[in-house]
Order: structure tokens, then C-alpha cells, then sequence
């Protein structure tokens, strides 16, 4: 694959970084994320998360062994758009 793939749209982390980190330090899924940030932008990992995975699972030939698995954060409180923009 091409190692300029963006993965990570908010924080723009590449397929490059991500493998070049996770082999560099070893690491998990979860350290992986807060080493390069992705997953930590505007939308909480909810369009990044399980590519992150799927890396890590191709890199390490393993299933995600974290205690604490990666997970999105959605929106503090939904707001209507009626809210927003009024009526």
C-alpha cells in the first residue's frame, strides 16, 4: 500500500507514520494512537479506529491484546440542527 495513505483525516497521520511507529516502539494499538495522535482529532476516532486496528493486526499478527481498547468519543451532548440555525 502507499505509505502516504491518510488514515487519520483529522489529525492527517499517515499509513507511513502508523507502521513506522508501531514497529519502531513496539507498540499497541493503544500506544500507537497516542503516539501519532490519530484517532485523537475532531471526530474521536470514529472514522480511523478500526483501521488502526486492522494495522496493528496486520503488523503484529496478533488480535488488539489491550486492556483498554481504543474507542471513539462522540459529541459531549447532541445539539438539533434547529439549534443551530434556528427554526
Amino acid at each position: 500500500m502507499d505509505s502516504s495513505l491518510i488514515i487519520c483525516r483529522c489529525e492527517e497521520v499517515t499509513l507511513g507514520e502508523l507502521t513506522d511507529t508501531a514497529k519502531q516502539y513496539h507498540c499497541s494499538a493503544r500506544e500507537l494512537k497516542l503516539r501519532t495522535r490519530a484517532g485523537m482529532g475532531f471526530c474521536g476516532g470514529r472514522t480511523c479506529r478500526f483501521a488502526i486496528d486492522a494495522i496493528m493486526k496486520e503488523i503484529s499478527g496478533q488480535e488488539n491484546q489491550d486492556s483498554i481498547p481504543l474507542k471513539y468519543q462522540p459529541p459531549v451532548r447532541p445539539v438539533s440542527f434547529g439549534e443551530l440555525g434556528g427554526e
